[in-house]
């Protein structure tokens, strides 16, 4: 029997959303072609998360247990997914397309002797791997295919839908053991930086309000985090509003910066570079708010506002917080 694989980050004592999602799918495809469906975790204290997965219909988990894994480092996330591969031999293995993952892929193939297929938003099984790639900052989408097995996939936020399985299941579980000397690594991690306590993040959020050149002082700002606050969201922003020094590099979309794919993208005084479109063209709803009525969002966008924001924002918050208030 087959074994379809998938890597599951952690984040904040859990799964990660964008992890679950490909978990889902793969799932579909395993039951499908009768394959065994995996998951791994990667954590010093990996068993914990077991139960998390038992809903998602998992068939084994294969848990690598080491200190050095407390802290996301290449070289033995590396090894410890090199050493799960050969222990499960599965026909696919896939991946959610994290800056972490995309920072290994390239390598973890060459380990195992695995076709990669990078960053793809869809994919799926049969006589061989076929996937589809955004290209060109996501102006075009390509089709590859995977000819050869075994096949690594890292997969886009958002793509898919986390859902449970009918049915939870009790796993088998296997411990992988890593032999890790931390002395040969040549790389340290001296400091995690961290958006500031409560902040929802981006890669997690089903609501993101970004900001744009549009957003051009403090007041603007406020307003941003006022109504990113009211709707329990993350704060995006574009390189221009970076640039503008309003928002950390840490929150930037883009193809210079983060993809994302929330339920809801608030786009507060984005032009639509196609540069920051090729990190946000996936969200399922786009409401786009900015004074120039032929700017390019609004080619995107599910709902535009014509408008300045500095006057839309305040009508918006006054609305939001009525709603609630008689909720």
């Amino acid at each position: 029997m087959s074994t379809y694989l998938c890597h599951i980050p952690t984040q904040q004592e859990r799964p990660t959303r964008a992890a679950l999602e490909v978990l889902t799918h793969v799932r579909t495809l395993a039951r499908r072609d009768g394959a065994r469906l995996a998951a791994c975790v990667l954590h010093p204290e990996a068993d914990r998360f077991v139960e998390a997965l038992k809903p998602y219909g998992v068939d084994q988990v294969y848990l690598v247990k080491h200190p050095v894994l407390d802290r996301h480092l290449n070289a033995p996330v590396l090894a410890a997914l090199a050493a799960v591969f050969r222990a499960a031999q599965p026909t696919l293995m896939a991946l959610p397309s994290t800056e972490s993952v995309k920072d290994v892929l390239g390598a973890l193939a060459a380990r195992v002797g695995a076709a990669a297929l990078p960053d793809v938003s869809a994919f799926d099984t049969g006589a061989s791997v076929t996937a589809t790639r955004p290209v060109m900052a996501a102006r075009v989408l390509a089709d590859t295919e995977a000819s050869t097995q075994p096949v690594l996939v890292s997969v886009r936020a958002g793509t898919y839908t986390a859902q449970p399985a009918e049915s939870p299941t009790e796993p088998e579980v296997v411990e992988v053991p890593l032999d890790f000397d931390t002395a040969t690594l040549r790389a340290t991690l001296r400091e995690v930086i961290t958006g500031a306590t409560g902040q929802v993040d981006l890669s997690e959020a089903d609501i993101i309000v970004a900001a744009g050149r549009g957003v051009r002082d403090e007041a603007g700002k406020q307003l941003v985090e006022e109504l990113a606050r009211e709707l329990g969201a993350a704060i995006g922003a574009s390189r221009a509003a970076i640039e503008a020094g309003l928002f950390p590099a840490s929150l930037q979309i883009g193809q210079t910066g983060k993809v994302v794919s929330p339920t809801l993208y608030i786009a507060v005084g984005i032009s639509g570079a196609i540069q920051h479109v090729a990190g946000m063209a996936g969200s399922k709803v786009i409401v786009a708010i900015n004074k120039d009525p032929d700017a390019p969002i609004f080619n995107i966008a599910t709902y535009g506002i014509v408008g300045d924001l500095y006057q839309i924002l305040p009508l918006l918050l006054e609305e939001i917080r009525r709603i609630k208030a008689e909720s």
